[in-house]
């Protein structure tokens, strides 16, 4: 059984309860507004989440607001925060919760873990936060406090050692308040045992630290090097018409950032090792991709060198297995008129009621007037 002393247990819940962040999630907290917020922090900061929280729950402050609404306009609200599957979960829940449960969240573990995007994180998370359930979480905040609190030298990628930190978080979980717990563990993480700098002089768990002890916490938690991502180009074409209009199309229903709505673009397979090619790959996708539209009656007949190159933008937008580098390039042939399916002339209002990824955001934000 794994034991810290009574008082650095009350030391922690005391530091917490005194020192804690000013969210807008703990100052108001109900069921539906811990859910959202678990959701939103899952793979994203808080800083990032926050104004994204803000304007989801205004628009959407219980399940049955958030099940009647379009997906469009769902996905238009969380498009930027990524992990768009995220967002499709939360919509098929909130459904799912007026469906069966009155449109409320089930406050038990067997109906949280039937709910579309409840894993064991979330169960536990929710669980113990809106519901008071004995349940401990573990997320890269609380693995990276373990990790030290004990000296676990091993690598956390793997899934045995996942599940001896979970077992350890179950045996430290303080039954009697777990909510409070979690959100002490995930606390200390994010806020005094972070990554690069932890603030030990401060910690309320110093005393029983190994890491501190041996003056080595930066070495934890241990990860085996990942390989680079793989890279691959990718180009936009920035369309517009006479009258201000931008040219875009909602994606299928399948495959990555499905259901979001998007530029026209073309990608390319990852580049290799060496990333030799980078132009000529960049030159031939917009080639392909203005003689597709051409095609199609949406431009007028040409190629890539109708295409205007001065005030190009070049970034690179990271995803969870690549990295895509992006040229995005506005279209000087002059657009027919035309629009077939699934091709559409929105307005920058439209636009802005549309869920695009983050990274045809960037180059609406650049481009749109």
């Amino acid at each position: 059984m794994t034991a810290l002393s009574p008082a650095s247990r009350q030391g922690l819940l005391q530091w917490f309860r005194t020192q804690r962040r000013d969210l807008p999630w703990r100052r108001e907290r109900t069921p539906h507004r811990v859910w959202i917020s678990e959701i939103m922090l899952q793979q994203t900061q808080v800083a990032t989440a926050l104004p994204y929280f803000n304007r989801f729950v205004a628009a959407y402050p219980d399940a049955a607001a958030l099940s009647s609404a379009p997906e469009d306009e769902v996905m238009a609200l969380w498009a930027g925060l990524g992990y768009y599957s995220r967002a499709r979960n939360v919509l098929a829940c909130a459904r799912e919760q007026v469906a069966r449960y009155g449109g409320h969240l089930p406050a038990t573990v067997e109906e949280l873990r039937a709910l579309p995007g409840f894993g064991p994180y979330t169960v536990a998370a929710v669980g113990s936060l809106a519901f008071g359930l004995p349940l401990a979480v573990l997320d890269g905040n609380v693995m990276r406090v373990l990790t030290r609190l004990f000296a676990i030298k091993e690598d956390v990628g793997r899934p045995a050692v996942r599940a001896h930190l979970q077992s350890l978080a179950d045996d430290l979980l303080e039954r009697e308040a777990p909510g409070d717990w979690n959100e002490a563990l995930m606390e200390l993480g994010a806020t005094l045992c972070q990554p690069r700098h932890p603030q030990c002089p401060a910690c309320p768990l110093r005393g029983e630290c190994r890491a501190a002890r041996d003056g080595n916490p930066q070495v934890y938690p241990v990860k085996a090097k990942r390989a680079a991502p793989p890279r691959r180009p990718t180009v936009i074409l920035f369309v517009q018409d006479e009258v201000g209009r931008v040219l875009a199309r909602r994606r299928g229903d399948a495959g990555m950032l499905r259901a979001l709505w998007e530029l026209p673009c073309a990608e390319d397979t990852p580049l290799d090792k060496g990333g030799q090619g980078l132009e000529g790959r960049w030159a031939a996708l917009l080639d392909g991709l203005v003689r597709e539209l051409s095609s199609l009656g949406v431009l007028e007949h040409g190629c890539s060198q109708g295409i205007v190159g001065a005030g190009d933008l070049r970034f690179t937008r990271s995803y969870s297995h690549f990295q895509a580098l992006v040229l995005a390039r506005r279209a000087c042939l002059r657009p027919t008129g035309e629009c077939p399916a699934p091709w559409k002339w929105l307005t920058r209002e439209e636009a802005a009621m549309r869920g695009f990824s983050a990274r045809d955001r960037h180059v609406l934000k650049e481009w749109t007037p």
